[in-house]
């Protein structure tokens, strides 16, 4: 299952599809419809139906992810079989805490597919982990389905998590530092493609917004969830290499095999000391972002 690259994934409220165009003008890179908290009760059905009929109009220009209603709602599964089509690229499923949660929405995902004759296993799954059951067993969550991606570890102020772990939230984003650097290792054992961090809720404080999206880009987050079409340059700038970097990356590769062809394992390069994994990881990274 091939999954798209996202630096940027942007919530748009699911009643204002229209919107979606003007997070492609900024440069997103993917949207989120959001069928849950965005949308009031009263207007979860029009929603719905409108997210349907959007993405059963022309092919979205960027991946679309559609977060559904939690489980514990009927509206979950009207959600589901309201939107699951070719167009849709994952699901985000709202305050998972159980392995037989994600059990229960890959299973409704693959008979969804083979009625419409798509793929079945096609449909990415996003368990979002949002309260203190969930962080803890992030791993198994993860490994529960093939499906998943753009998972991560949430810091948001005043949301689910800070209300189910009982932190206060500050700019520097110190008391969600471990939390986030925990999720992405749970992530990574469970080779979960993408993960993605979040979220930055002050849409005028761009300087906080950069500082944060660096230091999920430090822990080894591949991009961040924008609350706002004005933040998503600045987390695709933060999570996007520099040309500078890139042609470092190409430096060293180059370095390693110019050693490697004299029976070299080791080289001094730019005064420091290179191997084979540093040549490995180099590539990886010019592989994605200079193929």
């Amino acid at each position: 299952m091939s999954t798209p690259p996202v630096r940027s994934l942007l919530f748009v409220p699911g009643n204002r599809t229209g919107w979606v165009a003007k997070g492609v003008d900024a440069g997103a890179d993917g949207v989120i419809l959001d069928l849950e908290d965005a949308v009031p009760s009263g207007a979860k059905s029009d929603a719905r139906a409108e997210v349907a009929g959007f993405l059963g109009e022309t092919p979205p220009a960027v991946p679309v992810v559609v977060r559904v209603n939690g489980l514990h709602d009927r509206a979950a599964l009207d959600d589901l079989c309201a939107v699951v089509g070719p167009a849709l690229t994952a699901v985000m499923v709202p305050k998972v805490e159980s392995v037989a949660d994600v059990h229960v929405v890959d299973r409704l995902l693959g008979w969804l597919e083979a009625d419409l004759g798509l793929p079945v296993g096609g449909i990415h799954l996003v368990p979002v982990l949002e309260t203190a059951a969930g962080i803890r067993q992030a791993h198994d969550l993860a490994r529960a389905t093939p499906r998943s991606a753009y998972m991560g570890g949430l810091g948001v102020k005043g949301g689910d998590v800070e209300r189910s772990l009982g932190y206060r939230w500050t700019p520097e984003g110190i008391e969600t530092l471990a939390l986030r650097a925990q999720v992405l290792v749970d992530l990574r054992a469970a080779a979960v493609p993408n993960p993605v961090a979040g979220l930055w809720t002050d849409i005028r404080d761009l300087d906080g917004l950069r500082a944060f999206a660096r230091q999920n880009r430090g822990l080894g987050y591949e991009g961040m969830l924008a609350i706002h079409p004005t933040h998503v340059a600045v987390i695709n700038e933060v999570f996007t290499p520099t040309e500078a970097e890139l042609d470092a990356d190409a430096a060293l590769v180059a370095a390693m095999e110019s050693a490697a062809a004299e029976g070299r394992g080791a080289v001094r390069h730019g005064g420091d000391m290179i191997d084979e994994a540093m040549a490995e990881t180099a590539r990886r990274r010019l592989a994605r972002y200079r193929p």
